[in-house]
Formats: structure tokens, C-alpha cells, sequence
């Protein structure tokens, strides 16, 4: 199972197994990391799961939808933003850090 490690604006890590063909943001919600409300419960309405991917691994592209939610987020966006929702787990995310935007990076 792949291990996604969350880390909070204040450096604080935790490290969560994600179940392949879930969510990151439903891995998040699951293991209670702080900062991911997940308020619309993965349907990219609402921009409460966004985290700043640290690392340069291939993701899939931002949807029209993702794009559009990341710029109403309340946490600047940059280039290394993404919905958690929109994230589906896979073998390959093994070892993924991400940050949880909070007030941003």
C-alpha cells in the first residue's frame, strides 16, 4: 500500500497508508490530517483538500474543474497546487509528499 506523507505549514509530518483507487484527500480525511476538510466530499466544489505537491513526479493534468476550483482556494496557487479529491491513489505515489496548503507555502 502506497505511503503518502502530509506535511503542515508548521513542518509537522504524518505519513498515511493510501489504499490504491482512493482519493489522497480521502486518505487524508481518514487519517484525521489536519487541514483537509474535504467540505464538498470530493467533488471539486469547494477547494478545502488543497495540498502543494512537493516533488516532480507525473500526475494526472488538472481537470477544467480542478483548474477552476484552485483558483477560489483561500491558499495562494502556484504551480504545485492540486485538489486531493481530484488525486486517485496508485502504486506509482508510493513515497508522495504533500503539503497541506494552510495559509500557503
Amino acid at each position: 500500500m502506497p505511503t503518502i506523507t502530509f506535511r503542515q505549514p508548521d513542518g509537522a509530518e504524518l505519513r498515511v497508508d493510501a489504499p490504491v483507487g482512493t482519493s489522497v484527500m480521502k486518505s487524508a480525511v481518514g487519517a484525521d490530517v489536519p487541514g483537509i476538510l474535504a467540505e464538498c466530499g470530493g467533488q471539486a466544489m469547494c477547494a478545502t483538500c488543497h495540498v502543494y505537491v512537493t516533488d516532480d513526479r507525473a500526475l494526472p493534468p488538472v481537470s477544467d474543474e480542478e483548474d477552476e476550483m484552485l483558483d477560489c482556494a483561500s491558499a495562494p496557487r502556484t504551480g504545485h497546487s492540486r485538489l486531493s479529491c481530484q488525486l486517485v491513489v496508485d502504486e506509482d505515489m508510493d513515497g508522495l509528499t504533500v503539503l497541506v496548503a494552510g495559509e500557503g507555502p
